[in-house]
């Protein structure tokens, strides 16, 4: 299981502090009135974009770690929603999504650089898109009008304040969903979510 440690913190600021040494689990998410033996577990690593620790506990009653993530980072996918979000603002920018993963992935083919960016794409539009259910938004599902219609910089940051308590039924990479749940939406993302044109 995660839950969202609130650090306020940059990833270099995460890890020139280290951070995770610093953070606290005040109670067991599964038995908040104790009894239930909730002792610290270590750490794991997180590899990418940088190396760092992430703090985890474990509760003996409910055979389950408990870890807080950093809320800079993305959830059960590598990276962080700042990273994630530029790439998207990236393929929002380009005239294909073509265009977009060359200019992103120049390094791989062009095939697995658009199943690479389109996974990405896929993950944004199923969090706005969840958001404006919940919040009640009018706002199209494309993050360069969501940051206006908002005024916010880094949106999916912003909505993972605004969506606090409803994080683990919100989808990845956003929420905080335990493994075992099904995706919220299967149906791949449009090509031309933005007007974008592709080949088949």
């Amino acid at each position: 299981m995660q839950i969202l440690y609130v650090t306020g913190l940059t990833i270099s600021q995460y890890i020139e502090q280290r951070a995770w040494e610093q953070a606290k689990l005040e109670s067991c998410p599964f038995h908040p009135k104790g009894g239930c033996g909730l002792e610290k577990h270590g750490t794991y690593p997180r590899k990418f974009p940088e190396y760092c620790l992430i703090a985890r506990w474990y509760c003996p009653k409910a055979h389950s770690s408990i870890s807080l993530l950093p809320d800079f980072f993305a959830c059960r996918f590598p990276g962080t929603l700042n990273e994630v979000e530029e790439v998207v603002d990236t393929a929002e920018s380009c005239e294909s999504l073509e265009q977009a993963a060359t200019f992103l992935r120049p390094e791989i083919t062009l095939t697995s650089a658009l199943r690479w960016l389109r996974r990405r794409i896929k993950h944004v539009i199923e969090i706005l898109t969840t958001a404006k259910g919940i919040l009640g938004s009018t706002c199209p599902a494309i993050l360069k009008l969501w940051r206006k219609r908002y005024f916010v910089k880094n949106v999916l940051q912003d909505l993972r304040i605004k969506v606090a308590g409803r994080l683990h039924a919100f989808p990845p990479i956003l929420g905080l969903a335990p493994r075992s749940v099904s995706r919220y939406f299967t149906k791949p993302p449009s090509n031309n979510q933005w007007g974008l044109s592709s080949s088949p």
